[in-house]
C-alpha cells in the first residue's frame, strides 16, 4: 500500500503511478479487429458496420440500431427524425451540455427541467410543471450509468402524449425493471467515446422499434439517400467506419463483463465510505446501475480535491455548472430558470476511479484517501 500523502505535503513526481480517472480497456481483440478491417481494404461504412448495428441492436432488444459519428449526433438525429423543430424538449440541466445543444442543433428549444437530488436524474413532477403546448418530448438522461424512474416518465410522457428520447450515452448495458436502456422509449442515443462503459474511439448509435423513425435516420446520415444517387431527405455524412465498428464489436462482446467489475468496485466503495461527511451513489432499487461513473456528494470538496491531487488519484467534477448556468445558454436566452438541486448538486459531487482497470490497491488507496481527508 502506497503511504497516503497528506494535504500539506508535496507530491514527490517520480516513480509514482497516476490512477486515472477513465481508461479505455483496450486488448488483442480489438488490436486484431482493427488490423482485419485494414487488411479488408474496405475502410469505411460497410460489413462490419452492419454486424455492429445487428449485434447491438439483439443486446439492447430492440429491432433497429443505427450507427453514427458520435453520440451528440445519436442525439441530433434522433430528434431530427422525431419532427423537434419550433417545438420544446424537456431536459435536465445536470448533465453535459450535448443534451441541450443537440436539441438547439435540432432546431428544438430545450426547456431546462431539475433532477432527482438521490439519483441526479429527471425530476419528473418538475418536468410536469414546465409542459406547454409547445411540448414534444421528454429526454430522460441515465447519469453516471443510473436509468431515470422510466416508469415515471413513461407514464407522463402517455398522459401528456409526448415522445421519450433517452439519453443513453452513460449507461451501456443499464436496467430498468429488467430491461436494457435504449429501448424503453420511442428513441435513445448511446455514445461510445474513450471514457464510456465500451468504446469505438469516437462514435454513437441511435436505437428504435419504429421502423419509420430508423429509415429516417439512415437517410439523415447518409447524404438524404434512401438508395444510391437517390436523395430523398436533406441529409449529411455521419457514417460510422469499419474501423471503429470492429472496435466496437470486440468491446460489446466483454460489456457486461466490464460492467460486472464496475458494479464490483462501486461495492467496494460503498462498504468503505459509509461514512459522515459524504453520500455514496444511492441506487434505486428498479434499477441496475452501471456506474459509468463512481460519483459522491462531499459538503465541502476542496480539501478532498487537494489530496486526490496530492497523491495521484484521479477524479472528475461531473459537472461544475449546470447547463442553464452555461455562458452560452445565457446568451441565447435559454437559462432564466432557478433548479435549486441542480445549483446544489454542482458544488457537491466528485467522481472517483471505478473503471474495469482500476486494480484492488488503486481502490484501497483511494478510500483510505477519502476517508483521512472528508
Amino acid at each position: 500500500m502506497q503511504e497516503i500523502i497528506s494535504r500539506t505535503q508535496k507530491i514527490p513526481r517520480v516513480d509514482r503511478k497516476m490512477i486515472p480517472i477513465a481508461k479505455p480497456w483496450i486488448e488483442e481483440a480489438e488490436k486484431e479487429a482493427v488490423l482485419e478491417v485494414l487488411d479488408s481494404g474496405m475502410l469505411t461504412m460497410g460489413e462490419w458496420v452492419e454486424r455492429f448495428e445487428k449485434e447491438f441492436a439483439n443486446y439492447i432488444g430492440v429491432k433497429h440500431a443505427l450507427t453514427t459519428t458520435n453520440g451528440t449526433q445519436a442525439l441530433i438525429l434522433a430528434l431530427e427524425a422525431l419532427g423537434v423543430k419550433g417545438k420544446e424538449v424537456l431536459v435536465p440541466s445536470f448533465t453535459f451540455i450535448s443534451s441541450a445543444t443537440s436539441i438547439i442543433r435540432a432546431g428544438g428549444k430545450p426547456v431546462f427541467v431539475d433532477v432527482d437530488s438521490k439519483t441526479f436524474n429527471i425530476d419528473v413532477e418538475d418536468a410536469r410543471k414546465k409542459i406547454t403546448d409547445k411540448t414534444i418530448a421528454i429526454m430522460p438522461v441515465h447519469l453516471y450509468g443510473q436509468p431515470a424512474d422510466m416508469d415515471a416518465v413513461l407514464e407522463l410522457a402517455g398522459e401528456k402524449g409526448l415522445y421519450v428520447i433517452e439519453d443513453a450515452c452513460q449507461a451501456h448495458g443499464a436496467e430498468w425493471n429488467g430491461k436494457k436502456v435504449g429501448g424503453l422509449g420511442d428513441i435513445a442515443a448511446f455514445s461510445f467515446y474513450p471514457t464510456k462503459n465500451m468504446t469505438t474511439g469516437e462514435g454513437g448509435m441511435v436505437t428504435t422499434n419504429n421502423d419509420e423513425l430508423a429509415e429516417k435516420i439512415a437517410m439523415l446520415r447518409n447524404h438524404g439517400q434512401k438508395e444510391r444517387y437517390l436523395h430523398i431527405e436533406l441529409g449529411w455524412n455521419y457514417r460510422m467506419t469499419n474501423i471503429a465498428a470492429a472496435i466496437g464489436l470486440a468491446q460489446l462482446k466483454k460489456l457486461d463483463k466490464a460492467n460486472e467489475i464496475r458494479r464490483k468496485n462501486a461495492k467496494f466503495y460503498d462498504e468503505e465510505l459509509s461514512i459522515d461527511g459524504i453520500e455514496i451513489p444511492y441506487v434505486d432499487a428498479r434499477a441496475k446501475h452501471v456506474y459509468h461513473q463512481y460519483t459522491l456528494k462531499v459538503k465541502d470538496r476542496e480539501d478532498l480535491i487537494k489530496a486526490f491531487k496530492a497523491n495521484g488519484i484521479g477524479f472528475g467534477i461531473y459537472y461544475p455548472l449546470g447547463i442553464h448556468q452555461q455562458p452560452i445558454m445565457q446568451k441565447l436566452g435559454f437559462g432564466n430558470v432557478k433548479l435549486p438541486v441542480t445549483e446544489r448538486l454542482v458544488n457537491e459531487v466528485v467522481s472517483i476511479p471505478v473503471h474495469p482497470l482500476v486494480i484492488r490497491e488503486d481502490l484501497e488507496l483511494v478510500a483510505k484517501v477519502i476517508k483521512e481527508n472528508v
